[in-house]
């Protein structure tokens, strides 16, 4: 009987493993796809896509071609639960029984604790979700620039920034005039974990921006037309979007997979559950617990490899290889203007030159997902 390899989620480490298993595959392999889209966004390029400088399918990859070129069976339906002793996956319309899993979901901001804001605000995942809230605000803000709109923003991370500045540059090019974008951050600076010089300099950014700065305020409620703060500033707003810390869906925690505080999977080295070693994860759901590193999808698009590596061995019998991430990563931050932010340890610097760079990787990963059918396949 042919091993049950069961992928859940289509996220950018899941995307690079199932590239590379399809150049070369082994016999013998039952692999399956668990996705609830059939094209999955690239997080790279989504602030771009906000501001109107990419278009849908250049920012989301198409399972259902990449499924075909692995020789994975791909299944639309959204995993709720997981009996690891049983080695099973429980969906809204299916239960899939495994001998391994892989699990590459992503993440989702905070909201649950904050009342009101699970009926009113709109998290920032997922991505589907967020999109299409965004696509419908953004066409009637654009038929109808006269109206009035207030966006409040909560969260001071890369996301929030970064969606302040492409929303502020989408609805400006497109002719709305009466708009006002509040940034809600409860730090005394922009961007945790980058350097004073690039928090100082995207404050700057956003306050010449006119984009209204409110930090050390932290959010208590949500009201239907209304931002409640601890300290009792309030905002007005028509919409509200919520990019916070990430955190775990519940069915994780759950499954008896042993997890972080914040509900991550907990992996050694190999990218496999500390506790149940038949189990991978990757990408923002997993935390290695011997290296502390942010959710950051530079981690996700390096994990890919050893993730598909480990994969190939563990079906084999082979020993299992180590992953050990980088300690400093390039981040470059894209400020709505065609110009982004290069942030590397304590080093941080603004020019178009960076746009351009940022272009150029963001455009080569989503390539090489374009046209498979060209890809060569090892026999």
């Amino acid at each position: 009987m042919n091993q049950k390899l069961v992928l859940i989620g289509g996220g950018h480490s899941h995307a690079i493993a199932l590239k590379q298993w399809g150049l070369n595959p082994l016999p013998d392999i039952d692999l399956t796809l668990i996705s609830d889209v059939k094209k999955t966004p690239y997080s790279g390029m989504l602030p771009g896509h906000v501001a109107g400088f990419y278009s849908y399918d250049q920012t989301h990859i198409d399972l259902g071609r990449l499924a075909k070129f692995a020789g994975a069976k791909l299944i639309i339906d959204r995993a709720i639960g997981l009996d690891v002793d049983n080695h099973k996956v429980i969906c809204e319309d299916h239960q899939l029984k495994f001998d391994y899993l892989s699990l590459d979901i992503g993440s989702t901001p905070q909201t649950i604790t904050i009342p009101g804001a699970k009926d009113y605000a709109i998290p920032a995942k997922p991505v589907p979700i967020f999109l299409d809230c965004w696509n419908k605000l953004k066409q009637e803000a654009l038929s109808h620039p006269e109206k009035s709109l207030s966006i409040v923003i909560v969260g001071g991370g890369a996301g929030g920034v970064e969606l302040a500045l492409n929303m502020q540059t989408c609805l400006q090019d497109g002719g709305q005039n009466n708009l006002a974008i509040h940034l809600v951050h409860r730090g005394k600076q922009l961007l945790t974990g980058h350097s004073d010089w690039v928090s100082n300099k995207l404050a700057k950014i956003i306050r010449q921006r006119n984009i209204r700065l409110h930090l050390e305020e932290s959010v208590v409620e949500v009201l239907p037309d209304e931002v409640i703060c601890k300290s009792g500033l309030s905002i007005k707003y028509t919409h509200v979007f919520w990019i916070t810390q990430a955190t775990a869906p519940n069915w994780i925690e759950e499954s008896n997979l042993t997890t972080d505080e914040q509900g991550f999977i907990l992996v050694t080295d190999t990218l496999q559950s500390i506790s149940h070693p038949q189990v991978f994860a990757a990408g923002d759901i997993a935390t290695m617990i011997n290296y502390k590193r942010p959710k950051a999808g530079v981690f996700a698009v390096r994990q890919g490899q050893p993730l598909v590596d480990n994969w190939r061995n563990i079906l084999t019998g082979k020993s299992l290889q180590t992953y050990v991430p980088q300690e400093k990563y390039l981040a470059l931050i894209g400020t709505g203007d065609h110009q982004a932010i290069a942030s590397w340890s304590d080093f941080g610097w603004r020019s178009t030159l960076f746009w351009w760079l940022k272009d150029y990787i963001d455009r080569k990963f989503m390539n090489q997902f374009v046209d498979l059918s060209k890809t060569t396949v090892k026999n």
